[in-house]
């Protein structure tokens, strides 16, 4: 097999050689990272002044519903469903949020679609986590993944910079996390990221990160598929 790939090959030693030097270029980076993590729990907390009303299975529920009786709160915002990308990031999201819990985190995935088709969305993807919709509240628009005619018309933003689309594109939908904490009946808001800073949150991407070929993207930017859609192997 070696003898007929297009990748480059090498002898055991020079493998050895070169993977010590990405270790220090991964523990470096490993450094940093633990540096970030120290500056993003030390962004400042902004209180949430409004509002928001949300479906929930058991009923309508507000913002500090969500915490289900936790101090911390993390929020997926779900473009739809049915998109795979952010299908994928919530398998991962599942899979931990017992853990999360355990932490005193509360998690809830957020979709300004009606809740029936989300639930239904979550239940076809094996789904055990909070499904909530937020349609008819301000919510997805005020943290960023919702922008309507008028919001794009006045100059939306998106990843704290300019989202370069006109009114014409409305309806947009855009995925994030939010993370907030409660002190006593008050809601703050500590943290937020979209785009590719959502990327070290998906277990999938993760691992592919480490296969041979890496992600392998043929098809470029939406190659991800829902885990329902993927065709098996041998049954495995």
């Amino acid at each position: 097999m070696a003898e007929n790939t297009k990748h480059r090959t090498g002898t055991r030693e020079q493998w050895r050689a070169e993977r010590i030097e990405l270790l220090e270029q991964e523990k470096e980076l490993t450094r940093r990272a633990d540096e970030l993590t120290a500056k993003r729990t030390a962004l400042p907390w902004v209180p949430v002044e409004k509002d928001y009303a949300f479906e929930t299975p058991d009923g309508q529920a507000t913002l500090p519903d969500l915490f289900a009786g936790r101090s911390q709160l993390i929020t997926y915002h779900m473009m739809n469903p049915g998109c795979p990308s952010c299908g994928s990031l919530v398998d991962s999201l599942d899979g931990v949020t017992a853990h999360l819990q355990g932490h005193d985190v509360a998690v809830a995935v957020v979709c300004r679609y009606p809740l029936e088709d989300i639930v239904a969305f979550g239940k076809r993807q094996g789904w055990t986590l909070p499904l909530v919709s937020s349609q008819g509240s301000d919510f997805n628009a005020d943290f960023q993944v919702f922008y309507d005619e008028e919001a794009l018309a006045a100059g939306a933003e998106h990843n704290f910079t300019a989202l370069p689309l006109g009114p014409e594109y409305a309806p947009v939908d855009a995925p994030g996390m939010s993370a907030f904490v409660r002190e006593g009946d008050s809601v703050l808001h500590t943290y937020s990221a979209y785009t590719r800073g959502l990327d070290v949150l998906n277990g999938a991407l993760q691992w592919l990160d480490r296969a041979p070929l890496g992600r392998n993207e043929p098809d470029g930017p939406g190659w991800m598929k829902l885990r329902t859609e993927y065709e098996t192997v041998d049954g495995g």
